[in-house]
């Protein structure tokens, strides 16, 4: 959706944290391939136990993004319904 793109790309440019987050998850999924091969790829995989803990930190650090875009995109409801009662003469 594109308020969803709206709303990512203004929390690229505006927090900072979020940005590293990004940019974290970016890095392992380049330095670690397999990490695409378990969440898109198909048939059967087996990890080492230092890979599932890797998978197990990507997996914390994407929930972390996703928490942060969901929270974004409520709060940017809550304003755009504001400012829309406001206009038309409800509040």
């Amino acid at each position: 959706m594109e308020i969803d793109n709206d709303i990512i790309v203004d929390l690229r440019e505006q927090d900072d944290s979020y940005l590293a987050l990004c940019r974290q998850i970016g890095d392992m999924e380049r330095d670690y391939p397999f990490i695409l091969n378990v969440t898109e790829g198909e048939g059967e995989i087996s990890l080492t136990a230092e890979e599932h803990r890797i998978l197990v930190e990507y997996f914390r650090l994407s929930l972390k993004k996703d928490n942060i875009e969901r929270k974004q995109i409520y709060f940017r409801g809550h304003t755009d319904g504001y400012a829309y009662l406001k206009k038309i003469g409800a509040v």
